[in-house]
């Protein structure tokens, strides 16, 4: 008889512990096991930031770090952790939107994210202005080309599209951490939505906005939209902990120091450093005081992205 040669018998181990560990995820619910196969599995996730409020207090923005305290987001925007990857998009696979709360399910646990949850994790209420996609004429006064022109170095620059090169400091800061950490996206962080110009506008003005709302918001379009990114997997797998998840031999990430908004951010986005004020490059090159530069900053710009490490798409191997 005629022996199984050995890369095939390596091949059915491997498919039989991944199936097995897949049944551990999903309790053996076939559906979710195909679905996580051949859909959630293959959607990449988006690469965690995060931000020290003692480093912009370090730096003296102290303008933006009380903006940020006012709308309750210290907790949440300094989260970090390391995150599971693959326990983040089984959670996704199995989300639920039951009235107000976030339910899924993994491992024998059910989890249920009530505002009780979201205000012991990351400190926030549900409380504040309700903002998504249908409702962004919700702050009468907001006029988005008028409030943009108000955000650059050179409100006289020639404007194609609301590029985040042109912006002053402040300005540039905060939709840097809206675009990577509040409503993260996987590309275009280089130019703002109108989305992105409300959020800023209501940031600047003390608008209280109810982020749990936003948040959730946005981890709806994750589980609607084929192309959208998995967002918040810290905040993720900080609730896995919280339901006291089962995380023995899961594969973990370590959030990178590169994930970190730091000196070199501000760097790579046109600021240095001057007697310990942070100020844009080209307003110190010899001949930049012109509005020429700016405009032309501004259109540059827009072609521009921050790198990153991204996760790949795909399941990782369980450790």
């Amino acid at each position: 008889m005629e022996s199984t040669p050995p890369s095939s018998k390596r091949m059915k181990t491997r498919a039989g512990r991944k199936w097995g560990k897949l049944e551990s995820w999903f309790a053996s619910e076939t559906k979710w096991i195909e679905k996580f196969l051949h859909e959630t599995s293959r959607k990449v996730i988006n690469t965690p930031k995060v931000i020290s409020f003692s480093w912009m207090k370090q730096q003296k923005l102290m303008e933006v770090r009380n903006l940020l305290i006012e709308q309750m987001l210290k907790r949440f925007l300094e989260m970090s952790r390391n995150i599971y990857p693959n326990l983040v998009r089984v959670f996704y696979t199995n989300l639920k939107f039951n009235g107000d709360n976030l339910c899924s399910h993994m491992k024998g646990v059910d989890i249920e994210i009530t505002y009780e949850v979201w205000t012991a994790i990351t400190e926030l209420k549900y409380i504040g202005l309700r903002i998504n996609k249908g409702n962004l004429g919700v702050v009468d006064e907001f006029n988005k080309m008028q409030f943009y022109y108000s955000c650059l170095k050179n409100p006289l620059s020639k404007v194609r599209n609301f590029a985040i090169g042109g912006l002053k400091l402040n300005e540039w800061l905060i939709p840097f951490i809206i675009s990577w950490i509040l409503t993260p996206r996987g590309s275009n962080h280089s130019t703002l939505s109108e989305e992105d110009l409300l959020f800023i506008y209501c940031i600047m003005n003390k608008v209280k906005l109810n982020w749990i709302h936003i948040f959730k918001d946005h981890m709806q379009k994750a589980t609607t939209l084929s192309d959208f990114h998995y967002p918040y997997a810290i905040l993720i797998s900080t609730f896995l902990n919280y339901f006291e998840v089962d995380l023995e031999e899961e594969l973990s990430e370590v959030v990178k120091s590169s994930s970190e908004i730091n000196n070199g951010s501000l760097s790579k986005m046109g600021f240095t450093k001057i007697d310990g004020k942070w100020i844009s490059k080209r307003r110190h090159q010899p001949g930049s005081s012109s509005g020429a530069q700016v405009e032309e900053e501004n259109e540059v710009a827009a072609g521009e992205e921050p790198t990153a490490d991204a996760f790949e798409a795909g399941p990782s191997a369980a450790t």
